[in-house]
């Protein structure tokens, strides 16, 4: 195990800094209308990247952008639908992971583009989801990935929706982070990550950790994202 090289404060200090720095982009997102209709998934992740690099500088990304609407939204991370056109009455989401002065965020909010009361209702239910498996999260000081993963699938049901992830979060620091791949089961919350989550890095500095809410309704077709810091920072409903 390697000597601490930061004051782990200061590590805080950053990832919190790049996760204000996402708030502050997203706000710009939907004041500027950028999620509407007629507008393809990929044009409205091009236009996020542009502004991102306009207002706050981002030019570098370490996952794939996304944003997805209406059907798509039911679909994991790791797949690729079709690209498709946001239609009047839709529910979209974004999820990107900008690298602000070398370090990560990732940061996922849901909007609804008309007046639908079940989707509204769904958007509602994300950040509400997060606060309780964050709860559930301070409340267990030995709690590992799985447990958490599946409390998180616990809430979800018990909200009305299903949870839609295949994890439910995953380790998150100074690009590049500690490895994230599926030979590394320890570095997501999800099923067999069965480690404690409050556990030295292999760097011997405190792990950090992403919470992601993945709520779909597979009737309607539709679901939604959300996803923030889950050790550092104010509850969601707060952000």
């Amino acid at each position: 195990m390697g000597d601490v090289v930061e004051d782990e404060a200061l590590r805080a200090e950053r990832l919190l800094d790049a996760q204000a720095k996402a708030v502050e982009l997203f706000a710009a997102v939907e004041e500027r209308g950028i999620l509407a209709p007629g507008v393809r998934e990929t044009e409205a992740s091009d236009a996020i990247r542009d502004l991102a690099g306009d207002l706050l500088g981002i030019r570098r990304y370490w996952h794939k952008r996304i944003v997805r609407a209406g059907v798509n939204t039911l679909r994991p991370y790791r797949e690729n639908p079709p690209d498709r056109v946001l239609g009047e009455d839709d529910i979209a989401f974004a999820d990107f992971g900008p690298i602000f002065e070398d370090w990560e965020a990732d940061f996922g909010r849901t909007f609804v583009l008309g007046d639908d009361p079940v989707k509204h209702a769904l958007r509602d239910a994300l950040p509400k989801v997060f606060d309780a498996g964050r709860a559930y999260f301070d409340a267990l000081p030995d709690i590992t990935g799985e447990q958490l993963y599946a409390h998180m699938v616990q809430l979800a049901h018990e909200a009305g929706w299903e949870f839609g992830g295949e994890i439910a979060g995953h380790l998150v620091g100074r690009f590049p982070h500690e490895t994230i791949d599926g030979a590394r089961i320890a570095s997501y919350i999800a099923p067999g990550s069965d480690q404690p989550m409050r556990r030295p890095d292999r760097g011997g500095q405190a792990s950090h950790w992403i919470l992601e809410v993945h709520l779909v309704d597979r009737d309607r077709e539709i679901g939604g994202f959300f996803e923030q810091l889950l050790d550092l920072g104010p509850a969601a409903a707060q952000s």
